[in-house]
């Protein structure tokens, strides 16, 4: 039998003193921030009618206040999470069961690796976690997933007896680099030559322009929203973001902002948008109105390398999935999910799922790992 845990379940992030979440979520990751997930609320972006319905859960300590809270989700559909269960849905549905809703914590439309277990008392954790089982089992969901879950957390989650699930994602790292010479001092010239092509080409006539904090200008996310719709057109069918998201993220949280512009003769042509953490710098969208070959690259790795390197930032993470930024020196990182499957058949099904699938992941990491750019020997 499980202990019995006391918790509450609120009707979103605003219902949380931003305070009081803050003191849990701590300053290093601005996704997990009251600010960014009130945003995606009010915003319009992460709603019940988008299939994202917020139900934080916490735990209250002896003063009263939340020691402990998950950013968590009712999902009626598996859109916007990078972790890809379809095939899971898939065998549920079949086998006669309702996989959705399901419980997501997480932070919606957003593959970075982050606490998620927000805890203001660290000895909480397994009270935390106990709640979110709680509330799965109560509301009769098919389950529960903790996605992007920083590697520190994962032994509560697995003293838990929550599923462990691996991933990769392609980070750069700062070893101290003093320029962007200094990176490429420590690649293969070959790799070296190849990457000042790229560079050379891809701004050829254009000016690139970074824009932070209050000197971003609502012209500014006119023109990133046009370039964001482009791409979330493509990639999604619809983009998962309302242009009001991104004025709130000017106005409520404009330190933790960069934009990075090319502009033709003061037009600007394509951007991308990061956000800045304590230590990272974390990519998040980009989008274009010209086609320019490897520009791409050069505003959403090389220019974030730069921009990184400015700031004395150690890490750089440019969002989910792509081999090809294993040539622009960003090296493969596994990222972890926990899972919380209550019918103890589908358990075991995804139980060696998992432990075929991390064979897999481990063995290309390994061979992913030997194809950096970096000198060897």
């Amino acid at each position: 039998m499980k202990n019995a845990v006391t918790a509450r379940i609120v009707d979103g992030i605003a219902a949380i003193p931003a305070e009081d979440w803050d003191a849990c979520a701590g300053s290093a990751n601005p996704f997990v921030s009251h600010a960014f997930l009130s945003i995606l609320e009010s915003s319009g972006s992460a709603r019940p009618r988008t299939g994202w319905q917020p139900i934080p859960i916490i735990v209250d300590g002896a003063d009263g206040k939340p020691a402990a809270i998950a950013p968590a989700y009712a999902k009626s559909h598996s859109q916007g999470e990078y972790v890809f269960d379809h095939g899971w849905a898939d065998a549920w549905e079949r086998a006669g069961g309702s996989y959705y809703p399901k419980l997501q914590i997480a932070v919606p439309f957003t593959p970075a690796p982050g606490p998620r277990l927000l805890l203001r008392d660290p000895d909480q954790a397994p009270a935390l976690i106990a709640a979110i089982e709680a509330v799965t089992d109560q509301h009769g969901l098919s389950s529960a997933h903790a996605t992007f879950v920083a590697s520190e957390q994962l032994p509560a989650f697995e003293a838990a007896g929550w599923l462990i699930r691996e991933g990769t994602q392609f980070h750069w790292q700062n070893q101290g680099y003093a320029d962007f010479d200094g990176f490429l001092g420590d690649l293969a010239s070959r790799k070296r030559k190849a990457i000042r092509k790229e560079r050379a080409g891809a701004v050829e006539g254009l000016t690139i322009r970074h824009i932070s904090a209050a000197d971003i200008s609502e012209a500014d996310w006119d023109a990133f929203w046009v370039f964001y719709q482009d791409t979330g057109a493509r990639k999604w069918g619809q983009p998962y973001l309302t242009r009001q998201f991104f004025t709130l993220l000017g106005q409520t949280m404009p330190e933790r902002v960069l934009l990075i512009f090319a502009e033709r003769d003061g037009r600007p042509i394509a951007g991308s948008l990061n956000l800045i953490g304590e230590d990272t710098l974390y990519g998040r969208y980009w989008g274009c109105t010209e086609d320019v070959p490897f520009l791409h690259f050069e505003l959403c790795y090389y220019q974030a390398i730069d921009a990184a390197i400015a700031r004395g930032l150690k890490t750089v993470e440019a969002g989910a999935q792509g081999e090809h930024k294993l040539a622009r020196g960003y090296v493969p990182v596994p990222t972890w999910s926990a899972h919380y499957i209550p019918d103890a058949g589908f358990r075991r099904a995804i139980a060696d799922f998992l432990v075929r699938e991390r064979a897999s992941v481990e063995s290309d990491q390994e061979f992913l790992g030997a194809m950096t750019p970096f000198k060897k020997g």
